[in-house]
């Protein structure tokens, strides 16, 4: 009896011992499972973080790539525009305004009547020297006669020597009688036409600078010429002079191509040439006078405002050409490798321009350079292409 209880707790104690060695190997087994798994997440995680150090360090940078095109250098110059042609409408002579026919902003044609003086003191003048030419031409017949008589009475010697010379006299002195005569018709003729103030070309009045009923007389200093009744102006072409230094003015010709713009068409250029360059320069500047002719067909351009002059002083055609802020210290550039690093390459410049510049050597077509995020670069560095830019 006591044999088989000790057996039977035997049997027990030995089911505990293999139960709990199971679930202890159960344990170890849960244990590695977990640690492969922690693993195989810390793995992932790094790689992940890798890959975002990886990214994190690129540059991100703006491409241009490198293509063949027409460079020009150019000149620039700013200048006021003014008219072709301008001219104050001034009488030559003095009296009261009876009429003007135009008003500011007018277009006018050449020979149109702008303007006229009181002329009536002028035509009483013009009859009175009519009336006197009249008498001048009867005397001038009548002398004129009388000399023909003579000329034949002393070839037959039927009149003295004093007679004649009497009768000489008579006739010299009816003619210049006649001659005072044309003259103070004319002088009349002359004020009178004068009196009318007509356009010497065609344009635009730009300004009326008196009134009706004014009394001006140019030959006195309370009147200006420089002022006039009117003033005319022609800008269907319009010209800008500038001050250009001796470096520059032996690079510029006459006839030369030349390009206007203006802050209120900032998109247009207005083509142009050079229409006088001075081989003297100013006593007090020391720069030499340029002036750029521009067409104007569509009166665009308005007189007496600034523009920016742009000369054409060399050009070359189908030559390397990149920004000019892909450059840096003047003599080098990067490049995108295939790898998406990039290459510090030192280039040799030619012409350049406000935002391009030749490149002579150092590049060739189709090679990328970096236009911006270039300032920080190193060698070999990686870069983010963010854009291309044409």
């Amino acid at each position: 009896m006591t044999e088989n209880v000790r057996g039977e707790k035997k049997r027990m104690v030995g089911d505990i011992w293999r139960s709990e060695m199971k679930i202890l190997t159960a344990a170890k087994a849960c244990v590695v499972l977990l640690c492969f798994l922690s693993f195989l997440s810390c793995g992932s995680q790094n790689q992940e973080e890798e890959k975002k150090e990886e990214r994190f360090g690129a540059a991100t940078v703006k491409v241009f790539k490198v293509r063949k095109q027409r460079i020009s250098e150019k000149l620039f110059y700013t200048g006021v525009i003014e008219p072709w042609k301008k001219i104050n409408i001034t009488p030559d002579i003095g009296g009261k305004i009876a009429k003007i026919h135009v008003e500011e902003g007018d277009r006018i044609k050449k020979g149109q009547l702008l303007a006229e003086m009181n002329t009536r003191a002028i035509r009483l003048q013009l009859e009175q020297a009519q009336a006197g030419l009249a008498v001048a031409q009867a005397n001038y017949k009548d002398a004129k006669r009388n000399m023909e008589r003579m000329e034949r009475l002393q070839q037959e010697k039927a009149v003295s020597d004093q007679q004649y010379e009497k009768i000489k006299l008579a006739y010299e002195a009816a003619d210049a009688h006649l001659q005072q005569g044309r003259a103070a018709v004319n002088l009349a003729r002359y004020n009178l036409d004068v009196s009318l103030m007509k356009a010497p070309f065609s344009g635009v009045v730009a300004s009326k600078n008196a009134e009706v009923g004014d009394v001006i007389n140019p030959m006195m200093g309370g009147f200006s010429s420089a002022s006039g009744v009117l003033t005319l102006m022609d800008f269907s072409r319009v010209k800008i002079e500038i001050d250009v230094s001796y470096q520059d003015v032996v690079r510029i010709k006459k006839r030369q191509l030349a390009q206007l713009r203006v802050t209120a068409y900032p998109d247009k250029d207005f083509p142009g040439h050079v229409s006088l360059v001075n081989i003297t320069a100013g006593p007090v500047t020391k720069k030499f006078k340029v002036a750029v002719e521009i067409a104007n067909p569509n009166l665009l351009l308005r007189p007496n405002t600034f523009g920016e002059v742009f000369l054409e002083v060399r050009t070359h055609e189908n030559t390397l050409v990149i920004p000019q802020k892909a450059v840096l210290e003047g003599k080098y550039v990067f490049i995108v490798r295939e790898d998406n690093t990039v290459e510090r390459k030192e280039v040799i410049l030619g012409l350049q321009t406000s935002d391009r510049i030749e490149v002579i050597n150092g590049l060739k077509e189709g090679d990328l350079v970096v236009v911006e995020g270039n300032y920080s670069l190193e060698d070999g560095a990686k870069i983010d292409i963010k854009e291309a830019l044409k």
